[in-house]
């Protein structure tokens, strides 16, 4: 194991406080090194291990590594404004951009986290428009309030040992937190599949941390649960509980921060936990102390919104103080002795402590110099991994395997980013015995944002109350994934906070698959959320043991639309390239230094020459983050969308045709979700806001959705609409009620029976002269071909894209007339390909 001076060490350099470029950790360098049989795959795997982290956007923790969906996209939306999505501007008028976080250099990772409720999320989200960013993710902190912390992100200088680790193996750059809230309803999703209590619209819904963490005993099945019931072996590793009666600085260092969300489920029995009646005691402490404060506070108080807000106050520490005296009557040991064995064993599979461990509830000081200063830090004494280091050395760790991390070590942003450390060490133990890294999967990825932004829209359910926002493929309820404010209300959620607002997606989080079926440092871009997991342990358990264990709380619209993590993994194969990094062992002790630092102050406003930049082109602005160059492989996903429009035959309306085919992969397509925006629109049009309106389809695989869009909502008849779909989809049209004799229709083209990779543009002339065709190709750079195109004739032009590994990018025009269609994305063909050359600023 190792000890606290080298975790300490470790975790200042993991977290990148020695800030080096080409660092690569052992335990990387092992499992990349450790080859299964060739031809094996991931159903040869035997265990799968997975830790879900805390709180970190996508951009803000990965948006620089090469070849992802990071700040270079060349496909990002732009707001109602007008601006691109990275320009964010707040409620005065002042913009800003992404913009480094110094670890090394500022107090960042002490400056603690920023606002991610319910409310604030949507509030971001801003009915699809995704233009709230700046005013509802302002810091709670006084101090730190004028800083636009939201549009923060790190570099691989900041994080090296989660750049490497993508390096290594495939991350995840379409992965979506399942819920638009905060942690634990996230977590309930991830081991449930929903956050609420039936699978019915007028079921209630739990939304907030608090409806968990206070209420407990929730009461629908997990997925775990479903897992035991079939006999297949799981467990869930952490330090100790959050109902451990740990307190103050010992429970962040060697709790579990309330991340092992099976606590608040009354099949697990929490109450029956050794800790809990300590726990309980320390509750009524705290609640009577505070209770007889708030009521010193009434008695001094003259304002009548202050008295109230106190005496609300009061009546939660009296409701709190009576819920943990009742639990107490039937809780530590004489609940255990009441358990059944089928209890029994769920709750010890759930609570899988290092108590085997003597110093597992101990810390101990660690000295260090800053700056002359001799001070002192506390660290833990014993080994936080403890139980599931003994399990993987003794053979003993089981099929399915969950960890979760004391506070510090979370990457939560209310603690210094020692996260690092702990995933370090999780690689570590498995990767010292080959024989286990051969048949281990590990997952790695995050509940939900925090409150740092992401460029990439969610993609979210439709309000069936609100036809404008969107549908659904026939049999998909999206009822189950929208949620009310009146609702809210009755729940007891205060006015202010009460929102209307889809469930789902929330935002765009990391996520690192490493095994030895996902090396080599490739990017997977099929749309994933918190469901993908469970979906995933659904099709190991079926294919592996014959055991059907199906997590029924997924509703339709997420099996829909996202995928089961299966197209990460390829058959190992020997010819695949090694790793080229440079090892580099410097460490200090920087993350605690940097507490003593100089907050950050690189943020600048933005000005007109500086947005018109980023509008121009993003990539090519010096105000925009520069993200890593070069691309890197992608996996193969089982896409084949298509989105055409025209107008309607009466000419009073412009028709989309949105599909999610299933001719090359059959059973195995993925169906999508479209989101549109329509611009231009007349002031006033239902769900318009500065001219424009937002809204998702989702598309079941092998169907097709059309949707008429009236051209009376638009401003003097003149259509604009954008269509964005996973892994840089998009499509855009632009015209009016005038004829448009150039009808276009783009193709994948075939040849027997398999997708080429190239595209092939129809051009049908309907009109009685000859029309001049352009198409300004982007793929490869700026190139304009010319057509003539005779009158009742159709010419067929192809675009070959091998040397841009099956991406395409540009927009057909009719000389004379207003009509213009923009077409880009990525050829699937059932092989694994490149990430997008124009994205990774080769072109």
């Amino acid at each position: 194991m190792q000890t606290r001076r080298d975790f300490l060490k470790l975790a200042a350099l993991l977290s990148g406080a020695a800030g080096v470029s080409g660092f690569v950790p052992d335990s990387i360098q092992r499992a990349y090194a450790i080859a299964p049989e060739p031809g094996s795959t991931w159903l040869d795997a035997e265990h799968v291990v997975i830790l879900m982290q805390e709180n970190r956007s996508f951009d803000h923790a990965l948006g620089m590594l090469r070849g992802v969906r990071g700040f270079n996209d060349p496909r990002a939306i732009h707001l109602p404004n007008g601006n691109s999505v990275f320009v964010q501007t707040d409620k005065a008028g002042i913009s800003y951009a992404p913009w480094r976080l110094d670890m090394h250099d500022t107090r960042i990772t002490w400056m603690g986290s920023i606002p991610h409720s319910r409310n604030s999320q949507v509030d971001a989200w801003s009915e699809g428009r995704h233009d709230g960013w700046i005013d509802a993710k302002r810091s709670w902190y006084p101090d730190y309030k004028h800083i636009p912390m939201t549009m923060g992100h790190y570099t691989r200088e900041d994080l090296p040992f989660y750049y490497a680790l993508a390096d290594a193996f495939t991350v995840c750059d379409q992965n979506y937190c399942g819920i638009m809230t905060s942690t634990t309803p996230n977590r309930s999703c991830f081991w449930t599949g929903t956050v609420r209590d039936r699978q019915s619209a007028d079921s209630r819904v739990f939304m907030r941390n608090d409806q968990y963490l206070q209420g407990g005993g929730m009461v629908w099945k997990t997925y775990p649960e479903r897992l035991q019931e079939a006999g297949v072996s799981w467990k869930f590793y952490q330090n100790d509980m959050m109902n451990s009666g740990l307190g103050g600085e010992h429970d962040a260092w060697l709790g579990n921060f309330g991340c092992n969300l099976l606590e608040f489920f009354a099949a697990y029995n929490i109450e029956a936990y050794s800790g809990y009646v300590k726990e309980q005691q320390q509750e009524i402490a705290h609640y009577t102390t505070e209770l007889a404060n708030l009521e010193g506070e009434v008695s001094q108080a003259t304002d009548p919104d202050k008295i109230d807000d106190l005496k609300s106050r009061m009546t939660y520490a009296q409701k709190r103080i009576a819920e943990c005296k009742a639990a107490l009557k039937n809780s530590g040991e004489p609940r255990y002795r009441q358990l059944t064995t089928q209890q029994k064993a769920l709750f010890h599979a759930a609570f899988v402590t290092n108590a085997g461990d003597p110093d597992y509830h101990t810390l101990e000081s660690l000295p260090f110099a800053n700056d002359g200063k001799q001070l002192i830090m506390n660290v833990p004494k014993g080994d936080i991994l403890y139980q599931f280091r003994k399990d993987v050395e003794t053979g003993n760790l089981p099929t399915i395997s969950w960890l979760t991390a004391p506070e510090n070590f979370s990457d939560h942003p209310v603690s210094p980013w020692y996260g690092a450390w702990y995933v370090s060490e999780v690689m570590d133990i498995l990767t010292k015995n080959p024989d286990v890294w051969k048949k281990t999967i590990f997952v790695l990825t995050y509940d939900e944002n925090d409150g740092y932004f992401d460029h990439a829209p969610s993609f979210v359910a439709a309000d069936p109350k609100r036809s404008w926002t969107g549908g659904a493929s026939t049999g998909i309820d999206t009822g189950l994934e929208y949620t009310y404010k009146e609702d809210e209300l009755v729940q007891g959620v205060p006015e202010k906070e009460a929102r209307t607002g889809p469930i789902g997606m929330g935002f765009r989080v990391p996520m690192i698959i490493a095994s030895p079926w996902s090396r080599g440092g490739w990017v997977n871009s099929q749309l994933f959320d918190h469901t993908s997991t469970l979906m995933f342990l659904e099709q190991f358990v079926q294919l592996k043991f014959g055991k059907t264990v199906r997590e029924e709380n997924i509703s339709a619209w997420r099996r829909a639309i996202s995928g089961n993590l299966t197209s990460v993994f390829r058959p190992y194969d020997p010819k695949e390239p090694e790793l080229d990094f440079l090892n580099r062992d410097q460490f200090v002790i920087g993350i605690q230094k940097a507490r003593y630092k100089e907050i950050p102050s690189n943020y600048k406003p933005l000005n007109a020459a500086g947005i018109a930049e980023i509008n121009g082109s993003p990539a090519d602005s010096p105000r925009m983050p520069r993200q890593e160059p070069g691309i890197r492989r992608a996996c193969a996903i089982p896409y084949e969308l298509r989105v055409e429009g025209g107008l309607s035959e009466d000419g009073a309306a412009f028709e989309l045709r949105m599909t999610a085919g299933d001719t090359l992969f059959g059973n195995g397509a993925a169906g999508a979700p479209f989101n549109i925006y329509l611009r231009s629109l007349k002031q006033g049009t239902e769900g318009e806001i500065d001219g424009m309106r937002a809204a998702t389809w989702a598309v079941r695989a092998g169907d097709t959705l059309t949707q008429q869009f009236p051209l009376a909502l638009f401003e003097d008849a003149k259509y604009a609409i954008d269509v964005h779909g996973p892994n840089g989809f998009y499509r855009s049209f632009r015209g009016s009620q005038a004829a448009h004799p150039l009808q276009i229709h783009l193709e994948y083209e075939e040849r027997a029976g398999r997708y080429t990779g190239n595209v092939r543009v129809h051009l049908l002339n309907t009109s009685g002269q000859s029309i001049k065709a352009m198409i300004e190709d982007d793929s490869l750079g700026s190139r304009v071909q010319s057509h003539e195109v005779q009158p009742g004739r159709e010419k067929v032009v192809t675009l070959h894209l091998s040397r841009s590994h099956s991406w395409y990018d540009f927009t057909v025009k009719a000389a004379g007339s207003d009509e213009e269609a923009s077409f880009a994305g990525h050829v699937e063909t059932g092989r694994s390909s490149f990430s997008d050359p124009r994205m990774g600023g080769l072109v």
